[in-house]
């Protein structure tokens, strides 16, 4: 993978919203010394959390002297392939991820020079392997 070279060396630490208080989520990145955060999220929005609405999430972030990155070209929401090289994967939205982890729009979307630092990538679940986009965020 050719942008995958611009990965070399970084340490990524992912975390899904869940229900989480925005403060604890400050916690945990302050931790682990994040200081970027890239929401890996096709769309930014809960309808149930409203602290992590995109807009309200990076304000938070910004306040407390982190980064909020928008990443939409990382997220999920895709659909599997007809021909998909991917059938190990029984769940469909798994295997359409996995089929677009395999595009040039996807490797485009991993090559953000913009986000030097120690990473947190944000998706909606607490569980990493109920995140369908866990793929993207294993460099």
């Amino acid at each position: 993978m050719p942008g995958a070279g611009s990965w070399r060396g970084v340490r990524l630490f992912t975390i899904g919203h869940s229900t989480r208080a925005a403060d604890e989520l400050i916690s945990i990145l302050r931790a682990f010394g994040v200081s970027i955060v890239a929401d890996i999220r096709t769309i930014p929005r809960s309808r149930h959390n409203p602290q992590f609405e995109g807009k309200v999430l990076g304000a938070t972030l910004r306040r407390h002297q982190l980064r909020y990155v928008h990443l939409p070209a990382l997220g999920g929401l895709r659909h599997a392939r007809k021909d998909s090289p991917n059938p190990g994967w029984h769940n469909a939205s798994f295997r359409g991820f996995a089929d677009y982890m395999l595009t040039d729009d996807f490797e485009a979307g991993l090559a953000p020079g913009a986000l030097a630092g120690p990473r947190g990538t944000v998706g909606r679940e607490d569980r990493f392997l109920s995140c369908p986009q866990r793929g993207a965020i294993v460099p």
